[in-house]
């Protein structure tokens, strides 16, 4: 979601690299428990959002497409028509709050943020290696070409090789372009399992792990183990 607010870094991550098993066969990045992840859908959210939770469920079910492109454009259209977009503060009451792919679902609702944790571990379920996707914090133009406003804004990109332009899966747009083609942002930072690059270089590791810990922690309480 955007927001008329300062840029900053969200005590972000050191991200862990993960290599479990799904439990639908073949070597990927989490483990689902599908009936616990619908038990809570349905009792915590109601039927709409259980269906919501299925139709997830279903997709990692399905085998992945061919090609990392196509999984690219599975995730990115799944998330983006999935979840409205909502201020933490209106969903949560919290000014800023990384939701769980099951409290987004549940909502039907979620900010920028929501939306790339969405499709970032859709992705990783489908294959696609972690060290490809990056969280890209942004400044996005809003009001046309000829605007000077800008809000902070994130994207997820996927970098086919470490010093590739990255495609960039955004909720604001359904379109996957590279970042080249994206002149309405403009990059501040991204991270990934290998730290946090500015300019495209490393920069100093985070040391403040706490908000990653706590989403991974309540989506292994929610039946997703990262």
């Amino acid at each position: 979601m955007l927001r008329r607010r300062p840029l900053r870094l969200k005590r972000v991550i050191g991200l862990a690299l993960l290599g479990l098993t799904c439990w639908w066969g073949g070597t990927f990045a989490i483990e689902l428990d599908a009936v616990k992840l619908q038990n809570l859908a349905a009792s915590r959210y109601g039927a709409k959002s259980a269906r919501s939770v299925s139709n997830w469920l279903q997709l990692l079910r399905n085998p992945p497409p061919a090609t990392e492109r196509d999984r690219l454009t599975l995730a990115n259209d799944f998330w983006n028509q999935a979840l409205l977009s909502a201020e933490d503060i209106t969903l949560w009451k919290q000014a800023d709050y990384w939701a769980t792919p099951l409290e987004s679902l549940g909502r039907g609702a979620g900010d920028c943020e929501d939306y790339v944790i969405g499709k970032y571990f859709t992705l990783l379920a489908m294959g696609v290696p972690a060290n490809k996707l990056r969280f890209i914090y942004v400044r996005a133009r809003v009001g046309g070409p000829a605007s000077s406003s800008q809000v902070a804004h994130m994207v997820l990109g996927y970098y086919d090789t470490p010093n590739a332009v990255p495609l960039v899966l955004d909720s604001l747009i359904s379109t996957i372009l590279p970042a080249t083609q994206r002149r309405d942002l403009t990059p501040v930072f991204s991270f990934n399992a290998d730290g946090v690059y500015v300019d495209g270089k490393p920069a100093a590791p985070v040391d403040r792990l706490s908000r990653w810990r706590d989403l991974l922690q309540r989506m292994e309480r929610d039946g997703i183990r990262p």
